[in-house]
């Protein structure tokens, strides 16, 4: 059963792509959707099996590399915290492929599409269920060359090409630093085997320990698109929606988070790593919310706030609250990939088009659409009793329960974060469903409910988002839970801020996010329903198109990487390529060779003269050099290679 969870979609993948013409577009379908439908009830029974049962299982399948001082196994395991992240990673899988039968049916590459999708979920699996570091790098490096498959889809459109690119590139700085985290790793422990690593980190150096952990975190702010090497993130919204609900919402960018809480036993001694996680998280949970509002693609304000709810769960680690991270990823998952799935309806039924400024008035003709995407705002701004406020005002009381100078800190900014993604959210819903029809009439003739297929995921993650939270809250974060028994998520001792976070924090600091979030919601409603032209006189005042001018261009970030690191990495390689590639290395390589060999041969035939005499003389002279090489190379070999180099050089000097 635990075999067929990871090989399954990796058997769909297969049929799709190798015999796609053979089983024809709804056999792919078919294939690829039950695989991952199939593997999704299995892991819902190894949920119960492994998670509430306490049962964690492993297997091995075969050796990989097998040396004297390192050996690494193709190994599975399976514990809490796997069947944890398979739940979202594989639920929202299935219903991404099922909303991609109606989204996708009118693209003539559907076969392909599947066979991605399909390998993806694969490669994300392996990188949930792998016993040792270099195993989960292997799925690593797959979500990541799958994601470039994925956002490159349309591979003729040139944003495309542009979009998975960066994406590519920027995965690669994490990936090195990553890597570096392992080397250190096999230096320091002798091996990649997760128990080995684990149960050694205690013994090992402190300082050791946060080279280490800091190798992993810089990994982890690629994949997961923490500020500095996020700008990936939103430019990969250039894929078709199903892969921005896949990849952006529940599976890749989580991979990062999944990586430090996987990781707990080792960054949990050393709180640099901790402090670190707790600042980056911080710091990307505000630049990204606030950016995220004054953007006007319907996809790219989704994206931003993924990267604003990565960020909490970024502090839940530094916070060492990973049981916590692991709740709010998992809620997460379902409601932003409802988000995303819902403006793919919303995209789709108005002739493709992504700008909130040509919506508008869309409640009328999209019902469904309205219902699940204000359910599923309503779960991300942490509305009382819904999913996402179970896990969001918990990281932040959290950040509170600390009770000392950085946490209180950190509870504040995360919480004006919390407001800005209240207000992002109200204008998607405003813009989008609420305000004047501001399209194109034809828009609104065509604009119609998506199928069966489009609407059923809706439905599903629509529930999910307002019940999921309430039902498994005691299996996270309840104080009796005995979910992470098997140790796989490890908290310090003397970093238990648990009974705190639910006992010490006053009522008034755990009301307070929620009180915001509405008193700003309400205030953002009036404004735009009532008073819209006190903020249309702002943002044409100098003070106002300068702010929005500055996050509408995401903080100039951008600009300052092409600026001054990629043009200057690319003059470093334009002067390394003719310095070395076309200098010494040609002069010492083939071409060098080739010109000393042709000079050589062009000298030895100048000796060639014809008189009989000057043949007697080189014999001559070979002879007695022969004769006292012995007696040279017994006094000094450099002897011999002053003799041979000084002919060397009469040869070669022209007459």
């Amino acid at each position: 059963m635990y075999l067929a969870i990871i090989f399954l979609p990796l058997l769909g993948s297969i049929v799709s792509g190798f015999f796609g013409r053979k089983v024809g577009v709804s056999g792919a379908q078919l294939m690829t959707c039950m695989s991952v439908i199939i593997a999704t009830c299995l892991t819902i029974i190894g949920f119960f099996e492994v998670g509430l049962n306490n049962i964690p299982v492993s297997f091995l399948l075969f050796r990989w590399i097998d040396l004297e001082s390192l050996n690494v196994f193709w190994a599975f395991n399976y514990d809490s915290l796997t069947v944890s992240m398979l739940i979202p990673v594989l639920i929202i899988s299935s219903l991404v492929h099922i909303y991609s039968i109606g989204y996708m049916s009118h693209d003539p590459h559907n076969q392909r599409f599947f066979s991605y999708l399909s390998l993806f979920t694969f490669m994300m699996v392996v990188l949930v269920t792998a016993n040792n570091y270099l195993l989960m790098f292997v799925g690593w490096e797959g979500v990541g060359v799958c994601s470039y498959l994925l956002v490159n889809f349309w591979f003729t459109r040139i944003a495309a090409n542009q979009s998975s690119m960066s994406a590519f590139l920027t995965n690669r700085v994490g990936d090195c630093f990553l890597t570096l985290g392992m080397f250190a790793m096999i230096w320091t422990f002798g091996n990649l085997d997760y128990s080995t690593v684990f149960s050694l980190a205690p013994y090992v150096s402190v300082n050791l320990v946060t080279i280490i952990g800091i190798c992993l975190l810089i990994g982890a702010m690629a994949k997961s698109s923490q500020i500095g090497l996020h700008v990936w993130l939103p430019l990969a919204m250039e894929g078709p929606t199903p892969v921005s609900a896949l990849i952006h919402a529940a599976t890749m960018v989580t991979a990062g988070v999944y990586i430090l809480m996987r990781s707990s036993p080792l960054i949990e001694y050393s709180s640099t790593v901790l402090i670190l996680c707790l600042w980056i998280g911080t710091v990307t949970t505000v630049i990204s919310s606030l950016i995220g509002l004054f953007q006007q693609d319907i996809k790219k304000v989704i994206a931003y706030s993924t990267m604003s709810q990565l960020g909490m769960m970024v502090i839940a680690v530094g916070l060492s609250s990973y049981n916590v991270a692991l709740f709010h990823l998992v809620n997460h998952a379902f409601y932003k990939g409802l988000l995303f799935l819902g403006a793919g309806a919303v995209i789709h039924a108005v002739a493709d088009n992504q700008d909130l400024r040509k919506y508008g008035g869309l409640r009328a003709f999209l019902p469904l659409t309205y219902s699940v995407m204000l359910i599923a705002s309503l779960s991300l701004i942490a509305f009382p009793f819904m999913t996402g406020f179970y896990s969001k005002d918990f990281i932040l009381e959290s950040a509170y329960g600390k009770f000392n100078f950085y946490g209180i800190v950190v509870y504040f900014i995360s919480t004006f974060g919390a407001v800005f993604t209240t207000l992002y959210s109200a204008k998607v819903l405003y813009l989008t469903f609420l305000s004047n029809a501001n399209g194109p009439l034809i828009d609104y003739k065509k604009a119609h409910e998506g199928d069966i297929f489009m609407s059923l995921p809706l439905i599903i993650l629509a529930i999910f988002s307002i019940f999921f939270g309430y039902l498994t809250k005691e299996i996270f974060i309840g104080l009796a839970s005995a979910f992470f028994s098997d140790n796989s998520l490890f908290i310090h001792p003397l970093h238990e801020k648990m009974l705190e976070t639910e006992f010490a924090v006053t009522t008034f600091f755990k009301l307070l996010p929620m009180l915001l979030t509405i008193l700003f919601l309400v205030i953002s409603l009036v404004l735009s329903e009532f008073l819209p032209k006190i903020l249309v006189y702002f943002k044409f005042t100098r003070l106002g198109y300068n702010i929005f001018s500055f996050f509408n261009q995401r903080l100039l970030v951008e600009l300052l990487y092409n600026k001054y690191i990629s043009r200057f990495t690319l003059k470093l390689g334009g002067q390394t390529t003719k310095v070395l590639d076309k200098g010494s290395i040609d002069l010492l390589g083939g071409y060098g060779i080739g010109n000393i060999l042709f000079k050589l041969s062009n000298n030895l035939a100048e000796l060639d003269t014809g008189i009989i005499t000057f043949y007697a003389l080189y014999i001559l002279i070979g002879l007695i050099s022969y004769m006292l090489i012995p007696y040279i190379w017994y006094i000094k070999i450099s002897i011999i290679v002053l003799i041979f180099y000084i002919l060397l050089t009469v040869f070669l000097k022209k007459k």
